[in-house]
């Protein structure tokens, strides 16, 4: 899902009382940075309540002047954040009953496909508000024995950082609030636009869907070394042509064999596995988009569309076909 440049994405950060703040603070920064980037977002911060009360997070920072989240006029293009809390407010019937207003309005997003993504015990505050039935779901692993007792006709994740079901993303918690948040950059700019905002923050691989899953186009940047990553972009821009490693190597002031070493040392990974596991990565985002086994041969830099199918037999255990 290309995001169209003419189109402006509002993405809602919900703030309610006793936020957890990396929760709120984490995805903010990567949706920040991507705006830096030019990327066509509106970030909104808003109250859980119907006014502009101060709101105190679990650390004791104060939020005030906050817009009430019935203000905002939002689409099925748009995102709605919503952050972990103290545990202990999950439990005050009171603090619940005084959400029952934003519940409303929040299963009214919902209906309108708005897209919807709760943070570690914000998967507490959706399920309240009646928008996860019929899905599947992830939160704090702390939290999931909880959870389930709570909630016991919802599907919960226990093994994911973050969860996508249609509309709804949730995620588990803490920093896998960016992983959720750079997965959205990914889906609506790209990877490359995701791989810019990692490095930007200092981060240098998304983790996946799947928490044994990375997204080959991220994966092996978890370094320092800067020649590494010239060299992984390098690559990566240039996956259509059978680039030998000499002109890898001369991409960034290096001999052939000093590179490999180099390489393999940083990553853990050759320049051939790191190039192939690339390849696969693209070609199976080409054919999920239903790209012919021409295209997608010729876009992958492959010998030919024996060696596509034999690429993602090996690496997907399914034939193109299955895509």
């Amino acid at each position: 899902m290309q995001l169209n440049s003419n189109s402006i994405k509002k993405i809602i950060f919900l703030v309610p009382p006793k936020v957890q703040l990396l929760d709120l603070t984490g995805p903010i920064h990567v949706f920040y940075e991507a705006i830096e980037y030019n990327a066509p977002f509106e970030l909104h911060y808003t109250s859980i309540y119907q006014d502009k009360s101060i709101i105190t997070s679990c650390a004791g920072l104060q939020f005030a002047n906050l817009i009430p989240y019935d203000e905002i006029e939002l689409s099925s293009s748009d995102y709605i954040f919503v952050p972990g809390i103290n545990f202990e407010l999950l439990s005050d019937i009171d603090f619940l009953s005084d959400c029952a207003p934003f519940f409303k309005w929040l299963r009214e997003q919902y209906s309108k496909n708005v897209q919807i993504c709760s943070i570690c015990t914000g998967t507490f505050l959706l399920a309240q508000a009646g928008v996860l039935k019929g899905k599947n779901c992830t939160t704090h692993w702390n939290r999931m024995e909880y959870f389930s007792k709570r909630f016991p006709n919802i599907e919960l994740s226990r093994n994911k950082l973050f969860v996508v079901d249609e509309n709804v993303y949730s995620s588990a918690g803490v920093t896998a609030g960016i992983d959720m948040a750079l997965h959205i950059i990914e889906l609506e700019l790209g990877v490359k636009y995701a791989i810019d905002v990692a490095k930007k923050m200092v981060i240098y691989f998304r983790r996946g869907e799947e928490d044994s899953q990375i997204s080959a186009y991220l994966n092996y940047r978890n370094h320092m070394d800067n020649r590494v990553h010239e060299t992984q972009n390098y690559i990566m821009n240039n996956l259509e042509y059978s680039s030998p490693n000499i002109d890898v190597a001369d991409s960034v002031n290096m001999s052939v064999r000093n590179l490999t070493r180099l390489f393999k040392k940083t990553t853990g990974i050759t320049l051939g596995s790191y190039r192939e596991n690339l390849r696969i990565e693209r070609a199976s985002q080409l054919l999920a988009e239903k790209n012919t086994l021409e295209t997608v041969t010729k876009a992958c830099g492959l010998k030919s569309i024996h060696h596509l199918r034999t690429l993602i037999k090996k690496h997907k255990g399914k034939l193109p076909s299955e895509f």
